[in-house]
């Protein structure tokens, strides 16, 4: 028996999540911009219809934005979580296994459900009524078909949003329909070399020899080939992966001139990292900071700084993961006080992560009930009074290196000052 394997995805996320709380948002072309305000990252569908394409920066398209009375936003990736998680709990409500892929996707195991497009249908509704997002639905025996029956669902309004292709019948009559280049891990160059063998559609790769798969395009077109065949290869992960590593790493505002403003910025993404590696009941082994300037600005003195060290014992407290990124950082600053450098990015990264109970015991491990305990409260107080309400000093109050974001909407869902008003 094959497994039925679903995908469910939300359309246009970042814009479905702003509308939820604004109606004025309804019908009218709605762009959300990447971090600083620079690119086009989601667009409505009425943003598209305009010509506005993935990753445009704002400047090149602001006489378009005026003309048709765009609707200009700022990344608010506190509220995109928080709808997220909102939208998996209703999907728990229909399936007990779910794998979260990203922030808009989840592969859900549709496994004992006789009418699977009534049940996928039944969940749409769930989560449009409940969370206010729109999903589309795609079903196979593979990811990789089912992230296919997933885009045709999105584009042929013909379907209602549900595609079930767990039918030998139906797949061979879509699969020529679908160009190679749409089909899941299929990148541009590995499009280009297709063509050349004059391999167009998801069906003429489906029909490829292994052995030439293989050749062009490593193991991993073998494997979505033998996925199209309907023999699944990428599994269906019930319990999610213990991380092998995490980073956090952001963009400044303005650029960071001196060392302190840095270590503010390095200060913050040592703080996030520290409680997401709590969160995931982890200590980390090593960590890495670096710090760079525009490398498209080629008329400003360039640098790149990067620095680890041993996390000796491995940890997930705060104050020894800041203290480990001001050594590295200390370390990594450029000698030529000459110059004046601009560093526009910087950020954290931990890596040999494990569980904090399968943590290498050292000497020094005997007295750190205390350093939980402080941490805990530290969580505890910015779980309930809101994130940033305690922070190190170290972190600084004005924040200069901040994120550009002139068009954010307010983060409805998880600060109370930010709760909609009814008036």
């Amino acid at each position: 028996m094959k497994r039925p394997i679903a995908i469910s995805d939300s359309a246009n996320f970042y814009v479905s999540a702003e509308r939820i709380f604004d109606p004025t948002l309804k019908n009218v072309p709605v762009i959300v911009l990447s971090n600083n305000d620079g690119c086009a990252v989601a667009r409505s569908d009425e943003a598209k219809a305009l010509g506005i394409k993935m990753g445009q920066p704002l400047h090149l398209i602001r006489d378009k934005v005026e003309a048709h009375g765009v609707r200009v936003f700022s990344s608010n990736y506190t509220l995109y979580g928080d709808i997220s998680r909102r939208v998996v709990e209703v999907y728990e409500d229909f399936t007990p296994n779910v794998e979260i892929y990203s922030i808009d996707e989840c592969f859900l195991d549709f496994t004992g459900f006789p009418d699977r497009t009534a049940h996928a249908r039944a969940m749409r509704a769930a989560v449009l009524r409940r969370i206010g997002v729109p999903v589309r639905v795609g079903i196979a025996p593979t990811k990789t078909l089912a992230k296919c029956a997933n885009d045709i669902a999105k584009k042929n309004p013909i379907f209602a949003g549900v595609l079930d292709m767990m039918d030998d019948a139906l797949t061979d009559w879509l699969l020529p329909m679908v160009p190679v280049g749409d089909l899941w891990g299929v990148g541009r160059q590995t499009e280009k070399k297709l063509h050349g063998l004059g391999i167009h559609t998801a069906a003429e790769l489906r029909d490829m020899p292994l052995r030439q798969a293989r050749s062009l395009g490593t193991v991993v077109l073998e494997r979505t080939v033998l996925e199209l065949q309907g023999e699944p290869c990428l599994s269906f992960d019930e319990v999610e992966p213990q991380r092998k590593g995490m980073a956090v790493t952001r963009s400044a505002g303005m650029p960071m001139t001196d060392f302190d403003t840095l270590f503010q910025a390095l200060t913050a993404h040592a703080t996030r990292a520290a409680e997401k590696l709590r969160q995931h009941g982890l200590v980390a082994g090593t960590l890495t900071v670096f710090f760079h300037t525009n490398r498209h600005r080629m008329d400003r003195p360039q640098y790149s700084g990067s620095r680890s060290t041993r996390m000796t014992p491995m940890s997930s407290d705060t104050f020894h993961l800041v203290e480990a990124a001001r050594r590295c950082a200390q370390s990594a600053w450029p000698k030529d006080h000459t110059r004046p450098f601009g560093f526009t990015k910087a950020g954290i990264m931990l890596d040999d992560l494990l569980r904090f109970e399968d943590r290498p015991l050292t000497l020094f491990d005997a007295p750190k009930s205390k350093s939980q305990a402080l941490m805990a409260a530290l969580d505890e107080v910015n779980d309930r009074f809101g994130k940033k309400t305690v922070v190190l000093a170290s972190e600084g109050m004005k924040r200069p290196w901040s994120l550009r974001s002139d068009h954010r909407s307010p983060r409805y869902t998880t600060r109370l000052s930010d709760l909609p008003v009814v008036r």
